[in-house]
């Protein structure tokens, strides 16, 4: 591995650990974090996402970005889950049907009552999303600017779920 393979990884691990502490960009604000769910073919549509979010001061959790290798994974995803105050699910035609998708909602959905799904559509109708999910309000990708902005009043009304 070369020198700048090592520091990237380095740099990447710094920053996995940060997120998981908790700290989020804003410092004087409450640490509300997202939970992104979404298939492993969808992750630069998620990063891009997570950027956004982070702008707005909230965390972020992303299962390909924030596990490391060893982690026990659903023991992770529960305790992510657990700590987060809303669950972003992308959902395309990639995502739709995937188990791990399905169970990272079904975890948020039974584990607390007013836990907040928010359902982001990218090239899927509402036809083939489960049902756990068509109850909720979804947003399409060319809305998700307005999110950005729900989420940014919920991060500094100072909201925990």
């Amino acid at each position: 591995m070369s020198l700048a393979n090592t520091v990237h990884y380095e740099a990447m691990a710094k920053e996995r650990d940060r997120r998981r502490r908790g700290s989020s960009h804003a410092q004087n604000k409450p640490n509300y974090q997202i939970f992104l769910s979404h298939a492993t073919a969808d992750k630069w549509i998620a990063k891009v996402i997570c950027e956004k979010i982070e702008q707005t001061g909230a965390s972020t959790f992303r299962d390909d970005r924030d596990i490391n290798g060893g982690d026990d994974i659903p023991e992770e995803i529960r305790q992510q889950i657990k700590r987060s105050q809303e669950l972003v699910v992308l959902l395309t035609p990639e995502s739709v049907g995937r188990e791990w998708v399905l169970l990272e909602v079904g975890a948020a959905w039974g584990w607390r009552k007013n836990f907040r799904i928010v359902a982001i559509l990218h090239h899927v109708d509402i036809d083939p999303i489960p049902e756990i999910i068509k109850s909720k309000k979804a947003i399409r990708i060319n809305e998700i600017d307005n999110y950005f902005t729900e989420i940014s009043k919920r991060v500094n009304r100072g909201e925990n779920a």
